[in-house]
């Protein structure tokens, strides 16, 4: 049997994928002891997996190799397993290929039993996935953020940040998203329901912020200037988890805060987190995810492109705005 996938032939330069990446087949090997066949039904499109394609060796994983299979998050039935807890026709989600087929070791891979009663299969990509458990986890726990305290979040109208304002306002905060354009910051208002959005692409953010008053948390996705504009309209003793740094992914600079100072004057507290280091506790986060979203109070919206020839067209979207919610490649049955 062929399988289509995504090899990485070069590194790319900005977001230049189509000349870093290409469409490649390949024919399946025996399966290994332990590893799981997927067919995939959909890729997770994830800008952080931008880092993953660089030469940095500095990063919370290595990079990609030049010449193996692009990666990120899959979804799709079990095909063929050779790992305990794994059998034909199982719903899973792993990291995997971007591919029609995804070959891989169970464990490694994170590969986890999924409920295929969900009635929107996508759900397990955004509320139920990794995009709610950080958006979860960076408010509550990273950020610390308690009823009646203002939650800020950059990238808003992205996978994770759109889900941070809603748990923000569902644990009794104030919640205030940044988005660009006056689309997404109607969107974030109107049907959110959100106490208020800033458009980083009109005159004057800073003014806007102003109008908020100060933030006692702030979930970064996006790190790079804006991230001094915040610091400055902290309120004393505020938090800072840095979820993303969207400004860096492809343009080849590093976030540095002129505005440093203002962790001391401010008594700010600032910290990255990772899913990897809350994994365990991902069924307990996919239970109040769930309840939130089968009661309506939390939504996603889906921008999805259809077919594996067309996952790069969907990919690009992170980093050029061309998106509300979670984008998603579909794949062909």
């Amino acid at each position: 049997m062929d399988n289509r996938f995504w090899r990485i032939a070069r590194r790319p330069a900005g977001t230049d994928f189509a000349a870093a990446l290409e469409l490649a087949e390949e024919n399946f090997s025996p399966l290994p002891e332990g590893a799981i066949r997927i067919r995939n039904t959909h890729l997770s499109m994830d800008a952080g997996t931008r880092m993953w394609l660089s030469d940095r060796e500095d990063g919370y994983q290595p990079p990609l190799p030049v010449g193996g299979p692009m990666t990120g998050l899959v979804l799709g039935e079990v095909i063929e397993s050779r790992a305990e807890g794994f059998d034909e026709g199982d719903l899973v989600r792993a990291f995997g290929q971007w591919a029609d087929i995804t070959t891989v070791d169970a464990v490694m891979s994170g590969a986890i039993l999924l409920d295929p009663t969900v009635a929107d299969r996508r759900a397990w990509f955004g509320p139920l996935g990794m995009n709610g458990w950080t958006a979860l986890w960076g408010v509550e726990q990273t950020g610390a953020a308690k009823p009646g305290e203002r939650v800020l979040v950059s990238a808003a109208a992205g996978a994770t940040g759109i889900l941070a304002v809603q748990i923000a306002k569902l644990l009794g905060c104030e919640a205030w998203g940044i988005a660009g354009g006056a689309a997404k910051c109607a969107y974030l208002t109107d049907e959110l329901g959100i106490a208020g959005a800033v458009d980083y692409k009109s005159a004057d953010v800073a003014a806007q912020l102003d109008a908020a008053g100060g933030f006692d948390v702030y979930f970064d996705n996006v790190g790079g200037p804006l991230l001094d504009t915040v610091l400055t309209r902290m309120n004393h003793y505020g938090r800072i988890p840095v979820c993303g740094l969207l400004a860096d992914y492809t343009s080849g600079t590093r976030t540095a805060p002129h505005e440093f100072d203002q962790v001391l004057m401010r008594r700010l507290r600032i910290e990255g987190f990772f899913s990897p280091d809350f994994m365990h506790e991902g069924p307990a986060l996919t239970r109040r995810l769930r309840e939130w979203s089968e009661r309506g109070d939390l939504v996603m919206p889906y921008d999805v492109t259809r077919g594996l020839e067309n996952t790069l067209t969907a990919y690009a979207k992170l980093f050029t705005g061309g998106n509300i919610g979670k984008v998603i490649v579909e794949l062909e049955p």
